[in-house]
């Protein structure tokens, strides 16, 4: 209730025996009755658990939405690097084929443009995005070989026209089948020779990559969907259990009265800012591990493609002409260049599902997989190679997996050695067991390091240190592993070092 200045009068000061008169006429006497109190205007509080929660979930979104953004940049750029590189490749094909000017079939020099564009065009085998044509300026014209692309630009005298008219060596299409990515080369007659001009052409189809990428983005904005509306759940539980003693203080703060101040709240747990903070650092990891396996996938490519690129280079380059010589290396090198064909793929496969057919067994010669195993591995370095021994029989196995395990091992060797040392590479049967191995007298590795140097991205110390990814360990682990086997390593510094690996022979244990 309030008053006036003057409630505390006496009664004859309110209630005056003459009403009428001067007194009656003064504001400050005038009687104001006593009432309820007024409500004080509260202001309107947001809770403490709603404002965790819309910070938390408007941090992820942030997040999220830079992860997608970065996602989408990161694929649109690797495609865009990958249509340069596939144009840049078959020009360099070509104009390297055109200065040999030779046919390989004939052993004849080229007369003409059209045969030069029409021998290479045979001999390529173009991807499912690419078309490769030739035109010369003939009746004939056209010249196009290889499999069907998404979209025949060289039958199209428009488009064909848009691409030879330019005054660009290498533009953009638009085509039914979507955006080409376009690569011209002009062709003129051999040396001293008359005829006619032509083009080569080299188109790539971005389409289907444009697709891949728009779908990748969409699982990676869905998925981050979830994670927000699954972390958003999370936290109000969360931040609701975190600010129960809180609100078990307050509720107890408004119950305690003169009467009673014995009431006490027992609190346990960290605060709340603590746990905020722990909750959003999982959030982190789990992103950081998101990434980190991306970009294991490019490092696995990377790394698993050094090795056999080599490989068939070096065998191409050391090839003679003995019939029987060029047959064995063209299976080696067909050999390899499968199992490049092969890993591209699985790690393609990989960055969408795991495969549960990671191995490929069959029953193996032992013989003919080491014999194998040590010509691949000669053509790594200028070592001093040593086939220590063959094993005999057959087993269950992946030989292209076990090839890829060894050949990295003498990979590794090749690194940790200088030209001309000795290398070891030999296979035997141990009870129920078969072994491969590579022996170096190299450096060594110490032994707190043993363990530590199959793990992803590990590297030795200094005295095996590279360059390299870190995978290669990595990776023949897991192929012995895979073949329920093991690695061994026997190595000490200064002593140099023997990797062995363990599989098991029978088909069972694959």
């Amino acid at each position: 209730m309030t008053t006036d200045a003057r409630s505390d009068a006496s009664p004859s000061d309110e209630a005056p025996d003459h009403p009428s008169g001067p007194a009656s006429d003064d504001p400050s006497r005038t009687l104001v009755l006593r009432g309820p109190l007024p409500d004080v205007p509260q202001r309107r509080r947001v809770p403490a658990r709603l404002l965790i929660v819309a910070w938390v979930v408007t941090l992820m979104a942030a997040v999220l939405v830079l992860v997608t953004t970065v996602t989408w940049s990161a694929l649109t750029a690797s495609a865009d690097a990958g249509v340069d590189r596939a144009l840049t490749q078959e020009t360099a094909e070509f104009r390297e084929f055109a200065a040999v000017g030779v046919d390989p079939t004939t052993g004849e020099p080229f007369t003409d443009v059209s045969a030069l564009i029409r021998v290479h065009l045979e001999r390529q085998y173009p991807d499912e995005a690419e078309i490769l044509f030739g035109w010369v300026a003939t009746d004939s014209g056209r010249i196009r070989q290889g499999q069907e692309p998404p979209f025949d630009v060289s039958a199209d005298p428009a488009l064909v026209a848009e691409v030879l008219d330019s005054p660009h060596a290498r533009g953009t299409l638009d085509t039914p089948a979507g955006p080409m990515e376009w690569e011209k080369i002009h062709v003129l007659p051999p040396a001293g020779r008359e005829g006619a001009e032509g083009w080569f052409v080299t188109g790539y189809f971005t389409e289907r990559g444009a697709a891949e990428i728009a779908d990748t983005t969409r699982t990676v904005a869905l998925v981050s969907l979830v994670g927000l509306l699954a972390a958003s759940t999370a936290a109000w539980w969360v931040a609701g259990s975190i600010l129960t003693p809180v609100r078990l203080v307050r509720q107890a703060a408004a119950e305690i009265t003169e009467e009673d101040l014995t009431r006490r709240i027992e609190v346990s747990g960290r605060d709340d800012i603590a746990a905020l903070a722990e909750q959003f650092n999982h959030m982190l990891d789990r992103l950081e591990g998101a990434f980190l396996d991306q970009r294991r996938f490019l490092d696995d490519a990377g790394h698993e493609l050094r090795t056999p690129i080599t490989i068939v280079r070096g065998h191409l380059e050391l090839m003679g002409d003995d019939p029987g010589e060029r047959r064995e290396v063209v299976r080696l090198v067909t050999d390899e260049l499968d199992r490049m064909a092969r890993i591209v793929e699985e790690l393609l496969l990989l960055a969408k599902v795991q495969r549960p057919d990671f191995l490929r067994a069959e029953e193996v010669s032992l013989a003919e997989l080491t014999s194998d195993i040590d010509a691949k591995a000669r053509q790594l370095g200028d070592r001093d190679w040593r086939l220590e021994s063959v094993a005999e029989g057959t087993a269950a196995l992946d030989p292209q997996r076990v090839t890829q395990a060894v050949v990295q091992l003498a990979a590794n060797a090749v690194r940790h050695t200088g030209p001309g040392a000795t290398l070891r590479v030999g296979s035997s049967v141990s009870g129920p067991d078969v072994l491969f191995w590579v022996s170096d007298h190299g450096p060594g590795i110490p032994p707190e390091e043993h363990g530590r140097i199959f793990e992803r991205f590990a590297r030795g110390g200094s005295a095996r240190a590279d360059r390299g990814s870190g995978l290669g360990l990595a990776i023949v682990r897991a192929i012995a592993e895979a073949h329920h086997g093991r690695v061994d390593l026997r190595s000490a510094p200064g002593a140099g070092s023997t990797f062995t690996l363990v599989i098991p022979l029978g088909r069972e244990h694959v």
